[in-house]
């Protein structure tokens, strides 16, 4: 049983690999993130790393007090079916982190567009330093789906640069989380999963000046 409960929690973390598929802003530069990945289930749990692309776009300087705009555009995907012999049901529960930049002052953000994301609108906004996207779900298994293209909108301070990162830093705190449903012996079993970028890499990076 403790066999199969790892299996169990290896599954859900490979999940996570087309959710990680951000950006296609032309003119940014591809930066490849390193995720460090766990799953739990049945209180066992199963780590792995994660290579992904990731483009970002955002203005190369940037007066002081001006506002300054950081994008990315999800690409479209596919929640796999299924993994190592089991079911996956679906994605639930997504929460991503991005922190608001040092040296700028948070003004708002958008989600806008994207599909194959459940009934319920996908919500952003600021929870204490960081910008919150969650999507609700459930994004089935084995169907298409497109993340809203986020905007995070920022005034400029009165010097330095504006870099922009994902959130996370270790497993006591992820900047991605999310519920997997897995069929095991014929039932539905929740595996949590969390991830966090390391090393994490500048996204972006604006000069105030």
């Amino acid at each position: 049983m403790k066999l199969a409960s790892l299996r169990l929690a290896t599954v859900a973390a490979f999940a996570l690999a087309p959710l990680l598929a951000l950006g296609t802003t032309a003119s940014a530069a591809v930066q490849t993130i390193n995720y460090q990945v766990r799953a739990s289930a049945f209180g066992q749990t199963a780590e792995l790393v994660l290579n992904q692309d990731i483009d970002s776009n955002a203005p190369a300087s940037a007066a002081a007090g001006s506002a300054v705009a950081v994008t990315i555009d999800p690409a479209p995907n596919t929640v796999p079916a299924e993994g190592g012999g089991y079911e996956i049901r679906e994605i639930k529960n997504l929460s991503l982190k991005m922190p608001v930049p040092a040296n700028s002052t948070f003004v708002s953000a958008t989600a806008t567009g994207g599909s194959g994301l459940g009934s319920t609108p996908p919500t952003i906004g600021l929870e204490g330093s960081d910008v919150v996207l969650k999507i609700a779900g459930p994004l089935k298994g084995g169907t298409a789906f497109e993340l809203p293209t986020v905007t995070l909108n920022l005034t400029a301070g009165s010097s330095g640069t504006i870099e922009s990162k994902l959130g996370g830093t270790s497993y006591d705190a992820p900047g991605l989380t999310f519920t997997t449903v897995i069929t095991a012996f014929g039932f539905p079993v929740d595996a949590a999963t969390v991830a966090y970028p390391s090393p994490s890499p500048v996204l972006t990076s604006t000069t105030i000046g």
